[in-house]
Order: C-alpha cells, then sequence, then structure tokens
C-alpha cells in the first residue's frame, strides 16, 4: 500500500472516522478539535505533531509511530500505547483524559503528565523514569515493576504503588502521598 506524507499541515474539526489513514505519514501537523474516535491508525506516523482538543477515545495504534507528539486537552480513554513502535516513542500530555489506557512495557522517560486523569491506566513494566505526573488524578493505576526513577509525583494524587515491586529510587512525593506508598500495609496514619 502506498504511504501518503503529509508535512506542515493544519487540520481543524475533521472527523477523521470516515477517512482511511493507514499507512499515512504527518511531519509538523496540527490537529486541533478532530476526532479520530474508535479508529484504526495501524501503520501510521506522527512526528513532532501537536493534537488539541481531539477526541482519540478508543483509537487503535498498532505499529504506529509516536516520535515528539503532544496531546493538549486531548480525550485519549482506552486508547493502547504499547502497540505503538517503540523506536523513537515520545509523547507528552497536557489536561488530558486518559482513563484506562495502557502504557504496559513502555520505554518513556521524560514524559510529562500535566493535570491529566489517568485512572484505571496501566503502567505495569514500563520505563518513566524522570517523569512528571503534575496535578494527575492516579486512582486504579497499576505500577507493577515500574522503574519510576527520579518520577515526580509530589502533586499526583489517588495513587497506590508497593515500593517493594517497583524502582522508586529518588522519586518525590509529598507528605500527603505517603499514604498511597503504604496502602499495602493497611495501617492507620493520624
Amino acid at each position: 500500500m502506498e504511504t501518503i506524507n503529509h508535512e506542515n499541515q493544519t487540520f481543524e474539526k475533521i472527523n477523521f472516522s470516515e477517512k482511511e489513514l493507514k499507512n499515512s505519514t504527518f511531519e509538523k501537523c496540527v490537529f486541533t478539535n478532530c476526532d479520530f474516535s474508535t479508529i484504526s491508525l495501524a501503520h501510521t506516523s506522527f512526528s513532532e505533531c501537536k493534537f488539541i482538543g481531539c477526541n482519540l477515545a478508543l483509537t487503535k495504534l498498532q505499529s504506529s509511530h509516536l516520535k515528539d507528539v503532544s496531546f493538549k486537552d486531548c480525550k485519549l480513554i482506552g486508547v493502547n500505547f504499547y502497540e505503538c513502535i517503540d523506536f523513537l516513542f515520545c509523547v507528552n500530555f497536557d489536561h488530558c483524559i486518559m482513563d484506562y489506557v495502557s502504557f504496559v512495557g513502555k520505554k518513556m522517560t521524560k514524559t510529562n503528565f500535566l493535570e491529566c486523569s489517568l485512572k484505571d491506566a496501566n503502567f505495569s513494566n514500563a520505563d518513566l523514569s524522570s517523569s512528571t505526573f503534575k496535578n494527575s488524578n492516579l486512582e486504579g493505576c497499576i505500577f507493577n515493576k515500574t522503574q519510576l526513577k527520579n518520577v515526580d509525583f509530589t502533586t499526583a494524587f489517588n495513587f497506590t504503588l508497593d515500593p517493594e515491586i517497583n524502582f522508586i529510587k529518588k522519586a518525590k512525593f509529598s507528605r500527603d502521598s505517603l499514604l498511597g506508598l503504604l496502602a499495602k500495609y493497611d495501617i492507620v496514619v493520624e
């Protein structure tokens, strides 16, 4: 199948569910208020792209490339980022709804999650070293054998993680969030 290339383009208020995007390449493109919900972006490449106010709920990303891609005010519910190609995978999120997403096994150091909802997200076996969860809701998130070295959790809330099965060296926590580290011990802190 022939690859369709897009470079330095702006897409506004487009419903992509009616378009075929497989095997497309987007470089330095901006997507504003577009709808990608439930479509397949298999074998699609996004490089240095921005998604602003877009709906990507349940979007399929099998064998897609996300290289230096930012999402702002987007809905990404149920997206399996683990299906993306690992090579040069780099994403950042600002004010996004990301409940039920999965980053299982992804290497995503220095990723920013700024004021995001990440309820029931799965970070098992991921490398989040030096990432930031600023004012993000981590209720029900799964951290299992996750590399959390130097991660900033100081303003994150509603999280529980087991320091015995995760790698948390030099991770930053606020005093209020320490209960999330002690939850498995079922102790009372007054």
